[in-house]
């Protein structure tokens, strides 16, 4: 079977090899769609493991099931869960499911045409896609799943104003969820084309931002967010988060500045305003269930934010449009054609 091994971002190779034996408590499935996620192309967070298979966004088809399987057999649509946490644990015990210490196995990379799922994510990560979701609409499981938990960590609640600095694919999926439980949101970008975008879907106000030096908002209540969404790297996304959160309100990090960049908390205007610093990586058991519900009643559409659909082969194209970040929303790629 075809794979696509990841080097670096500008190096990804097609490689040929046996496709996996099914043992008893595993399931072999083969991947219609794979998302390219913004996470795959931060080479300081997966250098370190290279060269390797990427890819954790699948929606596939069960080929195979071991005799000790049950609750899933040939045919059945799936999306699997990058990995699972023990439920046990004192952090999970805590619901921190994404910092569990017992995490053992993770996903094979989805960018190849099957993976085989060992038994803890047959047993705690897969789940049947509802009738009427399509593959592609399922690789928005995974990235819809992180973005609720941020909301739920951060306590939003209906009728709060949410600021969204970064209108890429993550920073829109938090718009849609804005809108989806009557929050008024402001979508922030250095992209004109995204702010249009994000305001075509929803977004109340927009701001173009310069890059360099953080928006000033006018005084008042009511004129700056309850809740920040970091959804970029920039430094100078950062110092607009400090300047529009309001009294009370939260900063979450969705996305950090590279590890060698210093970010500067103003703890104490922070301090004096009861702001809270909150950061928010990966999911839940419990988000993963809620943002399958919103996609399945369509509280929260994502066809609109596909804008690339690739076969395997062009995986190395796929990756520079998520890198560039100009011409993409959504990349898929569809191993199997």
């Amino acid at each position: 079977m075809k794979v696509a091994v990841w080097y670096n971002n500008r190096d990804i190779r097609i490689e040929e090899v046996p496709r996996p034996g099914t043992g008893p408590d595993e399931i072999l499935v083969k991947v219609i769609s794979c998302g390219i996620c913004g996470s795959d192309v931060v080479e300081w967070y997966r250098l370190p493991r290279a060269p390797l298979v990427q890819g954790h966004e699948v929606g596939g088809e069960v080929v195979e099931a071991g005799a000790s399987v049950k609750g899933f057999k040939p045919g059945d649509r799936v999306f699997i869960a990058p990995k699972v946490p023990c439920m046990e644990c004192p952090y999970c015990r805590d619901g921190h499911f994404p910092v569990c210490s017992l995490v053992t196995e993770r996903l094979p990379g989805g960018f190849a045409e099957f993976i085989l799922v060992p038994r803890a994510l047959v047993e705690k990560g897969t789940y049947l896609l509802p009738e009427g979701m399509s593959y592609d609409q399922s690789t928005f499981i995974e990235p819809l799943a992180c973005v609720v938990r941020a909301w739920r960590l951060a306590g939003v609640r209906e009728g709060q104003t949410v600021m969204v600095l970064g209108c890429g694919m993550s920073g829109l999926l938090h718009v849609k969820l804005a809108k989806a439980r009557n929050c008024r949101v402001v979508a922030v970008d250095v992209d004109a084309g995204r702010l249009e975008f994000a305001g075509g879907i929803g977004a109340d106000e927009t701001i173009l931002a310069s890059g360099d030096d953080a928006a000033q908002p006018a005084g008042g209540k009511g004129a700056k967010a309850d809740v920040v969404m970091l959804c970029t790297s920039a430094l100078s996304a950062v110092e607009e988060a400090w300047a529009w959160v309001d009294k009370g309100g939260a900063v979450v990090f969705f996305a950090v500045p590279d590890p060698d960049r210093t970010v500067t908390i103003p703890v104490n205007e922070l301090w004096r305003s009861e702001i809270r610093v909150l950061t928010s990586y990966y999911c839940g058991p419990p988000d993963i269930v809620d943002a399958m519900d919103l996609l399945a009643k369509g509280t929260v559409t994502v066809d609109d934010l596909i804008t690339h659909r690739l076969a395997l082969e062009d995986i190395q194209r796929g990756f520079a449009l998520v890198t560039e970040g100009k011409e993409s929303i959504k990349v898929i790629v569809r191993p199997n054609g």
